[in-house]
């Protein structure tokens, strides 16, 4: 028994209703898949491992010139007593006060020198840091470049993705028009039980399961009406008839 009645005609524009249904799919498979999709995910997780590489040469830095203060500072103490002293020896009469700051010059000139030398190593320290930073920021630099080109592009595939299923979206609601209700409204059901509504069947082979009916069904198929709505028996999509079905 078939299913329902449907000019041939009519039943025909399943196919092309079909074909935009997988044009549709294909161009969400394709947004969904897109190269520019991917190179753009790798570029940003670059950049999120240089901007973590940034913070900690930042950090880093920015500790070298913290101790180059703290010893920058400790020199200062140092000149401003090897000053202090130097008045006082001036100023001062007394052998033993005399010897006594003498002593503690040479002990804070010993103690400036080593100062020096460790502000010497902090320094070079301080610039290899900076030096390390700058390259930073100029990979990030650089990097954020390639991500907004990268994003223009993605944009610039989705876009023309988007155009071509705004035009198949148009197709396929001006034939789908054309289909009676009930005709559509079973292909609707069958595409989406199993995937497809409509399989051409074409010298004995069917385009939903690419698969040539028995002899069995093919005898069935003969024996239906022209306008008796049948269900392919490999895909349950609605079987079309056509002259290229070798019937």
């Amino acid at each position: 028994m078939p299913l329902l009645k449907a000019d041939p005609a009519d039943q025909a524009l399943l196919l092309e209703v079909q074909e935009l249904d997988t044009r549709l799919q294909q161009l969400a498979n394709r947004a969904a898949r897109l190269p520019e999709t991917a190179a753009l995910e790798q570029l940003s997780t670059r950049r999120d491992e240089l901007t973590r590489t940034l913070a900690e040469r930042t950090g880093e830095w920015e500790d070298a010139k913290a101790e180059l203060g703290r010893v920058e500072g400790d020199v200062a103490v140092v000149e401003a007593r090897i000053a202090r002293d130097r008045r006082r020896l001036e100023q001062s009469s007394s052998v033993k006060d005399i010897q006594a700051l003498e002593q503690e010059l040479q002990a804070l000139a010993r103690r400036r020198s080593d100062l020096e030398d460790i502000e010497l190593q902090v320094m070079e320290v301080a610039e290899l840091r900076e030096a390390a930073l700058e390259e930073t920021r100029v990979g990030l630099r650089s990097l954020e470049d390639e991500v907004v080109a990268a994003r223009t592009s993605r944009d610039a595939a989705l876009g023309t993705i988007g155009e071509d299923r705004t035009a198949a979206e148009r197709d396929r609601e001006t034939i789908a028009g054309r289909v009676p209700a009930e005709l559509l409204a079973l292909y609707e059901k069958q595409r989406a039980r199993y995937g497809l509504g409509a399989s051409h069947l074409r010298g004995g082979v069917t385009s939903a399961s690419g698969v040539s009916l028995t002899a069995s069904d093919l005898a069935s198929v003969r024996r239906a009406a022209p306008d008796d709505v049948i269900l392919c028996p490999d895909s349950n999509a609605v079987l079309i008839r056509t002259a290229e079905s070798g019937l």
